[in-house]
C-alpha cells in the first residue's frame, strides 16, 4: 500500500501538469498529434514509476492506415497507460463521462477530440455512439473496453452490447485486444501497486466484410473468443 501512496504523491501533479500542457498543445494542433504524444509520455513516465514493463505481441495485425475499432478487456487502470504504449498510432477513447468533469484534465480530454459516454440515459448514450461512429468514419481509431467496467479478479466478464452498437454503425475493422498481468499490478478497487509485467496480444482483425450481415450477439461472441484465447490470468 505504501508504494501506492508514494506513486500517487508523485503522479497526481505529473498529470495535471501534463494535462494542462497538452491542453495548450490542442490549441496549436487540432490534429491532436501533439496531444497524443503528451498522453504516450505521460503513459510512459507513469509505468517507469511504477516499475511496469510491456511486452507485446501481433502488432502486424492492425491494418495499416484506415481506422479501426479497438475492443479491449478491462483488468486496471494501468489498462490505459498500457495501451498507450502498445498501439502503434495515434486513437481516441470512448470513456465514461464522469472523467470529463475533473478540471483541466477534463478539458483537455474532450480539445482532444476523445468521447464522453453517458451511461446514465439511452437516449444519450445512443447519442455518443453516434458521434463516436461519425468521427470513426472521418478516420479516427478508437479504443473501447465492452465490458464497460473493470474486472475484479482479472477474468472476462460479460460484454456490454454499446461496443457492437458502434460497430455497426462505424463500418470499420475490428481488433480484439487482450490485456494479460495488469489485475495482478494493481487489482481493481484495491489501494494496492506491484511492479511487474503487462502483455497486450492483438489478435486477427475482423475486417468489415466478416462483419456483415451478422447478428450483433454473434459478433460479440467471436470477438469475446478472441480476447480470451490469448488472456493470461
Amino acid at each position: 500500500m505504501l508504494r501506492a501512496y508514494l506513486f500517487l504523491l508523485g503522479f497526481m501533479p505529473l498529470t495535471f501538469l501534463l494535462a494542462a500542457a497538452a491542453l495548450v498543445a490542442t490549441m496549436f494542433d487540432a490534429s491532436g498529434r501533439a496531444y497524443h504524444r503528451f498522453a504516450c509520455l505521460w503513459s510512459r513516465v507513469g509505468l517507469l514509476m511504477a516499475g511496469v514493463t510491456i511486452e507485446t505481441d501481433g502488432e502486424d495485425r492492425i491494418p495499416g492506415s484506415e481506422p479501426v475499432i479497438f475492443m479491449s478487456n478491462h483488468q486496471s487502470n494501468f489498462d490505459i497507460f498500457a495501451l498507450y504504449q502498445a498501439i502503434p498510432r495515434q486513437f481516441r477513447w470512448i470513456a465514461k463521462e464522469e472523467l470529463f468533469a475533473i478540471p483541466v484534465f477534463g478539458l483537455s480530454l474532450r480539445r482532444a477530440g476523445y468521447i464522453p459516454l453517458d451511461r446514465s440515459d439511452g437516449r444519450r448514450s445512443m447519442r455518443s455512439m453516434e458521434e463516436a461512429a461519425t468521427q470513426i468514419r472521418g478516420g479516427k481509431s478508437v479504443v473501447i473496453f465492452p465490458e464497460g467496467t473493470r474486472s475484479d479478479d482479472g477474468h472476462l466478464i460479460p460484454f456490454k452490447k454499446g461496443a457492437f452498437l458502434l460497430a455497426e454503425r462505424a463500418r470499420v475493422p475490428i481488433v480484439p485486444v487482450t490485456i494479460s498481468g495488469s489485475s495482478r499490478i494493481n487489482p481493481a478497487n484495491q489501494l494496492l501497486l506491484k511492479p511487474g509485467t503487462i502483455t497486450i496480444r492483438f489478435a486477427e482483425q475482423i475486417s468489415v466484410a466478416a462483419q456483415t450481415g451478422r447478428r450483433r450477439d454473434d459478433l460479440l461472441g467471436q470477438v469475446r473468443a478472441a480476447i480470451a484465447a490469448n488472456l493470461e490470468v
